[in-house]
This record gives structure tokens, sequence and C-alpha cells, in this order.
């Protein structure tokens, strides 16, 4: 059984890919997420967009268990992320080694990398395949080599991050979360970090990861343009909250709330 398939049974008929309820994150006084409820379908490509401090990026780290929930549940295909149910079917808090196990389904791209720096791009690509789902040194290589091909970096395999550019940083890093073939990829505003000439080629990867249908997908971008190619959905937060969703060409042309088409007149501005 690869590791494709380990995933898809995790997931049984007709379960969300990522489903939240009643999801609350505060960091002191402030609430950075309020009773949230989202459904992410398996294979959606969800866009989030909203101000500083929305709560936009919060919802990825929760995701990842980065940071904690306050209150409310996560699922990831079907499983309970930081709970896990009794058999009385009560919902109990998970063991760290649910949590690991759940969130192995789970990739993430940040904005800034987060490459080991001393190691070479195969290298890094390689490390979670063989630490955390016990692949061998040559297989591990075999699927690093193939996701460097794929995002079109295969001749700098040998590099250290140090040897790159920010946009083949970020492309090893895209490499880097597939390796473990997640069925949830998490992307945080992995082109505002890059030189505008560098972001072509990173939102060109994520395009190709997006037309193979086969990973849902939630983004967190400033790139308007790239969302309402790429987005089956666009969520608009503000202040915690979910404001608006919609198709993405509903929601950029023919914002709903007075909120969003402010957010979205600022963004065009820049």
């Amino acid at each position: 059984m690869n590791a494709t398939d380990h995933h898809k049974d995790l997931s049984p008929k007709g379960a969300a890919s990522v489903r939240m309820r009643g999801v609350d994150k505060a960091f002191g006084s402030l609430t950075v997420l309020q009773e949230l409820d989202l459904d992410v379908e398996p294979g959606e490509r969800v866009v989030i967009i909203g101000p500083s401090g929305s709560g936009k990026t919060t919802i990825l780290r929760v995701t990842m268990t980065l940071e904690r929930i306050d209150s409310g549940t996560i699922q990831v295909g079907g499983q309970h992320l930081y709970h896990e149910e009794t058999s009385s079917g009560q919902l109990k808090e998970a063991s760290e080694k649910h949590i690991r196990g759940v969130r192995s389904n789970i990739g993430m791209v940040f904005q800034h990398f987060n490459l080991f720096p001393h190691m070479s791009a195969i290298e890094n690509i390689m490390l979670a395949p063989v630490k955390v789902h016990g692949k061998s040194q040559k297989d591990a290589q075999q699927i690093g080599m193939e996701l460097l091909d794929k995002v079109g970096l295969i001749e700098h395999a040998n590099h250290t991050p140090g040897q790159l550019s920010g946009g083949q940083k970020q492309r090893v890093a895209i490499a880097r979360a597939l390796a473990t073939q997640p069925s949830v990829m998490l992307f945080d505003e992995v082109t505002s970090a890059l030189d505008p000439e560098l972001v072509g080629d990173v939102l060109n990867v994520l395009r190709d990861i997006a037309e193979e249908g086969k990973t849902t997908m939630m983004l967190v971008t400033h790139e308007m343009g790239f969302a309402r190619e790429i987005a089956d959905r666009v969520l608009m937060f503000d202040a915690g909250r979910m404001i608006e969703d919609g198709p993405p060409n509903d929601l950029l042309s023919n914002p709903q709330h007075e909120r969003t088409r402010s957010f979205l007149g600022a963004v065009a501005e820049h």
C-alpha cells in the first residue's frame, strides 16, 4: 500500500477533506477565530483572503497543529484532528500520536520557505519521507528527484538554500511538502516574500498541482488574479469571522459585503 492509498482509506465516503465546527482561537485578549464553521471538499481549491489580522493564516496554522484551537473541532479526511472518539462515541482530547497520524495527511508551505540551511535541496525533500513515513533512503531520493523535476529544479538537487534564489527556495519548499503525498496542502502567502519576477514560476507550480485535481488546497494569498484563476471558492475573512464565501468571479467581481469591497479596493491600489 503506498502513501496515497493510505490517505484515501482514511476518508470515509462523503467526508469533507477539512471540516471545522465552532472553532475558536485567541491569543491573549485578541480573538483571531470566532465560531468558525467551514467545509472544504476533497480536491477543492479554496482561497482565503482578508486584511492582516483577520485570522486567515491562523486557519492554516490550526489545521497544521502549529497552533492549538481553544474550542470546537477540526476533522481531516473524516478523522478528528484534536480529538479521539471513546467507545461510547464521546470525544476526548487526542493523544500526540493520534494528532501526528492525522497531521501526516497535511502538507504546508510557508511564506519564508523554512528550509534547513545546512541541507541540500534533495536532502530537505527526503527528510519527511524517511523520518515520518519510514521510506528507505533510495525510495525517498527517487521521490525527491521526481518532485524536483516537477518543480523545474532537478539540476539544483545538491544546492543548499543559500545557493538558491527566493523563487527556487519556495519551489523546493513546495516539493518538500508534496513528498509525503498529503491529501491536503496549505499555502500561506507563498509568493509575498518573493521579488515580483520570481512569483510566476511559483504560481506555475501551484497551477500544475491544482490541475492534477488530486490534492485539496487551501491558499492564503494577496494575488487576486491568481485567486480568480485557481480557486473553486474564495472566502473573505475579517476580524476572525468568515463574512463572504463564493465562486471567485462572483466574490471578486461583485462582492456583496461592504468590508469585502473596501478590502479588494485597497488591494487593487497596490
